[in-house]
């Protein structure tokens, strides 16, 4: 898969006509490709929305497990149908402009044009880089390539015919982003829970191009990836339970007590996690120490690794980054003005440990992650 991906994204000109004369079926190109690389963006999103919120002027929002799950989902599954939905009308189009009728051909168009969304998804795993989604874009140049050489349309009339198809294409897409939305609305609107903080959302990724790929860590990824699908199909990810993340928390780090505790999970559709947070005060400052796991959903943060995922930006008062340390992802904020910020790292490719709030220093919130046991954390998964 990694070597397709490759050769797709670097040289369609030379992998479409591959593609055209590979024997294929929907349904293996559904299970064999679709169904893992579609999953990148929904669960990159549940990540990013269970560990980092969505921030706006100044106040975080934390969708409960319940709501972020759905909606990851309900996104998951129009993904799928969308790919289908998409495949139908290009077969459809295709004697109007000269073209061959051919289902499993449309549907490889369908299919293999999604690869470069799909995979700019994983952005949406930070916030602050979720904004690179839109080199997703890319597919439209892959449909411009691959569209006319596998429907079998004549030369003078591929353009209007691929023009066509990507108005269809954007359309299917904004179709689908809405309804997962507003489903997903639906569910996290009698749940909402604010919580502020003082930081804004903004990053910069030091990548040349779209993205330095490391292949054998793509290949580690999609390994990992593929069989965390697999669990998520079966039913078998099951999440460690809440009150076993919540008793991770210490009763005090440094001079900071806790004091309220709370815990919670849920799963819908194979899609699981559990997630446990204490408020610890000293004076008038005050951060959160949380601990979330992600199950099988965790495994998409291995992508970090292989796409060499960082960013960082410099205020007057302070500093934003993301980096891999060792194979885990670490993110750093910290205001210097407000002497607020957050600290949190993943801990193996499935929990991720957090502190976010108000010390003395970035020093106590990493204190706070550290307190955190990594290596019986890392046990309760086995």
């Amino acid at each position: 898969m990694v070597e397709r991906i490759k050769r797709l994204l670097t040289a369609p000109a030379q992998e479409w006509p591959r593609i055209d004369a590979e024997p294929m079926t929907i349904k293996g190109i559904y299970t064999g490709w679709v169904v893992p690389l579609a999953a990148i963006g929904p669960i990159a999103g549940l990540i990013g929305a269970l560990v980092f919120g969505y921030s706006f002027l100044g106040v975080t929002y934390r969708p409960p497990i319940g709501a972020a799950v759905s909606t990851a989902l309900v996104g998951y599954v129009l993904a799928l149908i969308g790919v289908y939905i998409l495949s139908l009308i290009i077969n459809a189009l295709a004697p109007s402009f000269g073209g061959t009728r051919d289902p499993v051909s449309a549907f490889k168009v369908a299919a293999f044009t999604g690869t470069a969304g799909w995979l700019a998804g994983v952005f949406q795993i930070i916030p602050m880089l979720s904004w690179l989604a839109i080199l997703g874009l890319y597919g439209l140049y892959l449909l411009w390539v691959g569209l006319p050489i596998l429907m079998k349309v004549p030369e003078g009339r591929a353009t209007p015919y691929v023009v066509v198809t990507m108005l269809v294409s954007i359309v299917v897409f904004l179709v689908c982003g809405a309804v997962a939305a507003q489903v997903g609305a639906s569910f996290a609107r009698p749940m909402f829970n604010a919580a502020t903080d003082a930081g804004t959302v903004n990053g910069s990724l030091n990548l040349p191009g779209v993205g330095k790929i490391d292949l054998d860590k793509a290949n580690a990824a999609v390994a990992s990836m593929k069989a965390a699908t697999d669990k998520m199909q079966n039913g078998t990810a099951t999440p460690v339970a809440a009150a076993a993340l919540q008793a991770m928390l210490p009763a005090t780090i440094g001079g900071f007590a806790r004091g309220d505790v709370e815990s919670q999970s849920g799963g819908v559709g194979g899609i699981a996690g559990s997630h446990a947070q204490g408020h610890y005060t000293s004076g008038d400052q005050s951060f959160d120490l949380s601990v979330t796991d992600m199950a099988a959903a965790g495994a998409l943060a291995s992508l970090g690794g292989a796409m060499n995922m960082q960013s960082s930006k410099q205020t007057a008062t302070g500093y934003e980054k993301t980096a891999m340390v060792g194979g885990a992802m670490v993110t750093e904020k910290w205001d210097t003005q407000s002497k607020s910020g957050s600290y949190g790292t993943m801990v193996a490719s499935r929990f991720m440990v957090s502190a976010d709030g108000a010390a003395p220093t970035i020093d106590t919130l990493k204190q706070a992650v550290a307190s955190v046991d990594t290596g019986k954390l890392a046990a309760l998964a086995r």
